[in-house]
């Protein structure tokens, strides 16, 4: 199971069931796992029988709520701690070290720092990075207006010292009221809907899938995304 991590404070549910949506579009059976304080994802997902723990089926996707660590989604779907769960990818949501930490990210396939430039996102979201105890490498997914370099240097300002290695490139999506109007509906509805998403938003998405999918070309996956939008 390819295990992917999306670190910070900033809100990624709806980002990460994007992506998910794309990736079952490519016969992967993808596992999203919210182990962020306020879980957001209870809310917005519906649930037939929600409680403290549970796993829901989405639109295709498995959505796994409430669980502490790795071993607790084992021993809820029935396997023993040696056996693997059955999901081609897992996406891992955190806010916190803990999360991080049971959730072993340190050996992702592949980790995504995700903020915007508000305060509370951008050092909150460090503070996670500063308890780290050994070296990670991480791409920065940045939720921006402007999309400013003086944005991106404050960041890296910011982490020097830190126990993070940046990859070169960043993947960049616009904070708009266009695209939050379309995600809101979406909530509403209960639905995963591309139509209306603005360009630059489905830019980002085909991008971290293609990186995440490694052997599926961008053209393709623009190529399923047009059809999922015709689907909706």
């Amino acid at each position: 199971m390819k295990k992917i991590g999306f670190i910070g404070a900033y809100d990624k549910t709806d980002l990460i069931v994007y992506i998910a949506k794309i990736l079952t579009a490519f016969n992967q059976k993808v596992l999203i796992v919210d182990i962020t304080v306020n879980q957001k994802v209870r809310y917005i997902v519906p649930a037939i029988n929600p409680s403290t723990t549970y796993i829901t089926d989405f639109e295709d996707i498995d959505i796994a709520v409430g669980f502490k660590k790795a071993e607790d989604i084992k021993r809820y779907l029935g396997l023993s701690q040696g056996q693997e769960m059955e999901y081609d990818i897992a996406l891992i949501d955190t806010d916190s070290i803990e999360g991080f930490e049971n959730f072993e990210l340190e050996t992702a396939q592949k980790n995504y720092f995700v903020t915007s430039f508000d305060n509370y996102s951008l050092r909150r979201g460090l503070e996670i990075l500063l308890a780290l105890q050994n070296e990670i490498n991480l791409t920065k997914v940045l939720f921006s207006k402007e999309m400013l370099k003086e944005e991106d240097d404050y960041l890296n300002f910011l982490s020097v010292g830190y126990k993070v290695n940046w990859n070169e490139y960043k993947i960049y999506f616009p904070i708009e009221n266009g695209d939050l109007s379309v995600i809101y509906e979406n909530q509403r509805l209960g639905k995963i809907k591309f139509k209306k998403l603005s360009v630059q938003y489905k830019d980002g998405l085909a991008y971290l899938v293609e990186e995440i999918l490694d052997n599926v070309s961008e053209s393709n996956i623009r190529r399923t995304m047009k059809l999922l939008e015709k689907g909706n």
